[in-house]
């Protein structure tokens, strides 16, 4: 619901056009002169006005011109019996959003309040994708921050990120669940001269198919059940900026040709819609997914994977990294010290051991929820290992048929329930294995399987 101010002298014309807006749901507040509706609009703003040219007083160019001091970004409408070329140019000098002469078919009406609202409510999303790239551009000092790590591996991601930001190149990142490809993203998109745009992300495998075509290209009213607006899609909002397309091998065959489309052209249509619509934004997209692999089994277009994939970029697992753990334990120490504990200062060296040898198949998200956890419980203000799960602790996991679901996490990177499960299996076999020094009818007897099939799943599992 939005607030409409309507003006005009004429009672007649006045009520038939408020019974136009408030049919379509929107309040409205009704006015006879130019002086009485700004002291209207200075108590209670509108959203949307439409006023007479023509009135006794003050005419509709001078309320136009008042509205505009009050809030540059209301949209307004004039009406007049009176319609010349010459007065619609000085409306729109004024800054009217439109003009209609008088007189006009109720529909025009609606028409003209529906395009006025979308207007608005573009602008507001547009200021507040302005104000959230400030904030990111506050901290682009910080970039590094958020990417931390010394080693030979992110020392070489942070160039790599560094060259290709200075381009307009479609980028692909890869890398495991939790390793931090949207921050890699991000840091492109700060970097890069489309920085003062908007970074707009999708993630693909967290929306229904159904609705990830209306998500990322917007729909027109009437477009489905349910569409009772139209609504900007993803490409349009990132107009000028960057999109990040995470969990890009998740989307269908069919959305892989209407995104082929704008990677060749630049151009699509909304959802229901006639009219082609034009975008300058790049395009990143981030995957978990091993592409070349769904390429092979006709599950990826190739030609949109190299659209896609013009420049690779890897992000390391933490297992390839663990001598960054200590400096991502302070940086998490610092980031969630006012929530979680803020008399936890550092961690100890026994801590530290511990993490060391756990095998983080989170990654750098699980370290993060570990060392959270671990703040939680702490005593003082020192991280000690008798604060850490017990998982990482190397102490015995619950008895079997004891697991506590409610523990359990959704992964957010949309793993499908097959990856889920594939991947505690691994882990249940590397802990029986290191359990049995690597003899292989121990580890099967373990894990209560047959040694032929234990062979089978390391093989399956690269466990050597």
């Amino acid at each position: 619901m939005a607030n409409v101010l309507i003006i005009d002298d004429n009672e007649t014309m006045r009520e038939g056009v408020a019974q136009v807006v408030r049919r379509m749901g929107h309040k409205v507040c009704a006015s006879a002169s130019g002086s009485e509706a700004l002291a209207i609009f200075r108590k209670t703003p509108a959203d949307f006005v439409i006023t007479d040219l023509k009135m006794n007083g003050m005419d509709g160019l001078e309320v136009l011109r008042r509205i505009r001091e009050l809030d540059p970004d209301c949209p307004t409408l004039l009406m007049t019996a009176y319609g010349t070329v010459e007065a619609a140019v000085e409306a729109m000098k004024q800054g009217a959003m439109d003009f209609l002469t008088k007189p006009f078919a109720p529909e025009v009406v609606r028409l003209k309040v529906e395009r006025a609202l979308e207007l608005r409510a573009a602008r507001r999303m547009s200021e507040r994708l302005r104000a959230e790239n400030d904030q990111l551009r506050e901290t682009e000092g910080e970039q590094q921050k958020t990417l931390v790590g010394a080693t030979e591996a992110m020392r070489r991601l942070h160039e790599q990120i560094a060259k290709v930001a200075k381009t307009d190149a479609s980028v692909a990142i890869y890398g495991e669940s939790g390793t931090g490809k949207e921050l890699v993203a991000r840091a492109i998109h700060l970097l890069s001269r489309r920085s003062q745009g908007p970074f707009i992300k999708v993630n693909c495998g967290a929306i229904a198919e159904t609705l990830l075509e209306s998500e990322l290209f917007g729909h027109e009213r009437g477009a489905f059940t349910g569409a009772i607006k139209r609504r900007l899609g993803r490409l349009e909002l990132a107009d000028g900026g960057t999109l990040l397309l995470d969990e890009i091998g998740e989307i269908s065959a069919a959305m892989q040709v209407k995104l082929l489309r704008v990677l060749q052209e630049g151009t699509f249509e909304r959802v229901g819609g006639e009219q082609t619509i034009k975008v300058d934004l790049r395009i990143l997209s981030a995957t978990h997914r091993d592409l070349p692999k769904l390429i092979s089994e006709g599950k990826f277009r190739e030609d949109l994977f190299y659209r896609l994939q013009v420049v690779p970029l890897t992000v390391p697992p933490l297992r390839e990294r663990r001598a960054d753990i200590p400096e991502l334990c302070r940086h998490f120490i610092a980031k969630h010290g006012p929530r979680c504990n803020p008399s936890v200062t550092a961690i100890a060296e026994d801590a530290l051991t511990r993490l060391y040898a756990y095998h983080f198949p989170g990654n750098v998200r699980e370290l993060e929820n570990v060392v959270s956890q671990a703040m939680v419980f702490c005593e003082g203000n020192t991280i000690t290992a008798a604060a850490l799960p017990a998982h990482i602790r190397g102490e015995e996991a619950p008895p079997r048929g004891s697991t506590d679901l409610g523990s359990l996490e959704l992964p957010s990177d949309s793993m499908t329930l097959p990856e889920i499960l594939d991947d505690l299996e691994r882990q249940l076999i590397l802990k029986a294995y290191r359990e049995a020094k690597g003899v292989k009818t121990e580890t099967a007897r373990l894990l209560g399987i047959k040694p032929s099939a234990l062979y089978y799943k390391l093989d399956k599992y690269g466990i050597a």
